[in-house]
Order: structure tokens, then sequence, then C-alpha cells
């Protein structure tokens, strides 16, 4: 099933792939699970096109939060993969956006964070410009859901192709991968895919560690996941939806946790819909889909009110 997800991944991005005539494949890499699939599918993807692995470039954007551990996979996986690689640093880019927007950089708020993951973006976009080539994004479906990205940030790319896969079946497909990679490349897939879940846009600890976990944050995507596909799929109510993650979950997490978490579900995506309306192409894997263009609907002022009563 993993092998036929990835199968579906490439040949949507290889077809984009002709039908731009695209002389390039630029991917913004991270470290993290989900740039880590977008490579693998697009080396696979350049490889049906009878093209080099270099076909690829793979750029890494180290920031304020980025950690050894992520850079240092991220570099190691291009290499072991044969794309191209670029690393160009954020830092000085983004101190000078703060300085022309009059923001403190020692405030960590929502402006400190979005400020790197368009600076990210905007290099991405004309770096493709420069090889002729197209950004590939790499957002998955549960942050989709959640709108857990940035605005015309990490939000925006010319063809996403892992929007249909949610994050707990990423590790999956990283894991079928790495089962059949040679040893040096399998060492890095397992992990990354040990790395916890974060966008790293704050600093990380004083020991160099992620202090940014998503999951911390926001609750466990598998609770997430699990909520997004009996809503997506059988249009559950969230009295059913809580009964039946009781019932799964059951001596996991408490009760109280579970609907917290669902209500953090709710908030965000109803709140987070304008993000949908205007996201990328990307290919639709399995019968779990948000795209505005033939998946789902809704007005970017639909509210969940009513849901959480």
């Amino acid at each position: 099933r993993c092998e036929k997800i990835l199968s579906i991944q490439s040949l949507g991005l290889k077809k984009r792939i002709e039908h731009t005539h695209a002389g390039a494949v630029v991917i913004g890499v991270s470290g993290g699970l989900d740039s880590t699939l977008a490579v693998l599918v697009a080396v696979e993807s350049c490889r049906l096109l009878g093209k080099p692995a270099d076909t690829v470039l793979g750029v890494t954007l180290p920031g304020f939060g980025s950690t050894g551990r992520t850079h240092d996979n991220a570099v190691k996986l291009c290499r072991y993969l044969g794309t191209a690689f670029r690393e160009i640093d954020i830092r000085a880019a983004c101190r000078q956006h703060f300085a022309d927007l009059g923001h403190d950089p020692e405030c960590h708020n929502v402006v400190y964070e979005n400020v790197q993951a368009r600076e990210r973006t905007q290099i991405l976009m004309d770096l493709a410009n420069q090889t002729g080539g197209l950004v590939v994004g790499t957002g998955d479906l549960s942050e989709i859901a959640l709108g857990w990205n940035t605005y015309n940030g990490d939000h925006m790319s010319m063809y996403a192709v892992n929007c249909s896969i949610p994050k707990t079946l990423i590790r999956y497909l990283i894991e079928t991968v790495a089962q059949e990679a040679p040893p040096d490349l399998a060492a890095v897939l397992d992990d990354i895919i040990a790395t916890p879940v974060s966008p790293e846009l704050l600093p990380p600890s004083a020991a160099g560690t992620i202090q940014q976990e998503t999951e911390k944050l926001i609750g466990p995507y598998e609770l997430h996941d699990f909520f997004l596909y009996h809503f997506l799929k059988y249009g559950a109510e969230p009295d059913k939806i809580a009964y039946l993650a009781r019932q799964a979950w059951h001596g996991r997490y408490p009760a109280e946790f579970i609907e917290a978490t669902l209500r953090t579900f709710l908030k965000r995506f109803f709140r987070q819909q304008f993000k949908r309306n205007c996201m990328p192409d990307g290919p639709k894997v399995g019968s779990i889909a948000l795209s505005p263009r033939g998946d789902w609907r809704m007005p970017s002022e639909a509210m969940a009110n009513l849901w959480l009563e």
C-alpha cells in the first residue's frame, strides 16, 4: 500500500514536470518528515523521466530555530540521494527585515516566526526562476487541515506532493523506503523518523535541541488524523468523533485530553479555511483530501461555534 501511494505521488509530479517543461525541481529540505518524503518522491519522478537525481535541487535554509540534528540530516539526505544541493542561511536577511519592520528580534511572536517562513519561500521561488524549475511544496494533509503553516510561506508552492498524505502516514512511507535503502541512507531516514515534529522557528534549547515541538503545542497528530478521517469521510459530528476516539485510544489518552484536542482541531479547522481556498495543486491519494477545486468547498467565514457547543 505504501509503495502504491509513493507511486501515485511520483507519477503526479512526473506529469507536472513534463507539462511545465521544468528544468529543475526545487525543494526546501529541513531534515523533517515532510520535506524528506517530498525529496524521495521528486527523485523517483526524475528517475521515471530518465532525468538524473541532480535535477532535484535540495535547499537547506537554516534560521534561528534550526538545530544541528535536522541540518545534518538534510545535508546527508541530499548527498546520499545524489541531488543538487545549496545552503542559504536566512538569518541575516531576516534581521534586515526585522529592522525594516521595526520589529524587536528578541520578541519571538508570530512576526518573528512568519518572517522566517516567508523568507524561505521567497528564496525557493526565486531559485525556481533562476533554474527554470518549479517549487515542490512539502506540507501534508494534517497541516492543511489545522492551518499549521504560514500563509504565503510554507503554505505556497507550485505543486504540493504531500497535500493528501496525513502526518501519521508519512512516517510509514519513509519507513518503507528505508527498509530497502542502502545502509547510510536508511540510517538518516530512521533518524528523521525519530526526530520530534517542529517548524523550528523558535531558538533551540541551550543544549541545541528542538524546543518548539508541534505535538506539545496542538496535540498528537495521531488524534488529529483520527478526527480528520471521521470528520471528512463520514461527516461524523463531534459527539460521535469524541466517542469513537475514547474507544480507540482508551488507556492511552484520558477522555478530557481527547476532548480538549478535538476542540483544538475544530477551532483550527474552521478558522484556517482561508488558507485552503488558495492552496496549490497536488495529487489526490486515497479518499480524503481538502482541495478547494473538487473535494472541500467551505466559506472562509464559517464558524465552529455549533460544533463546539
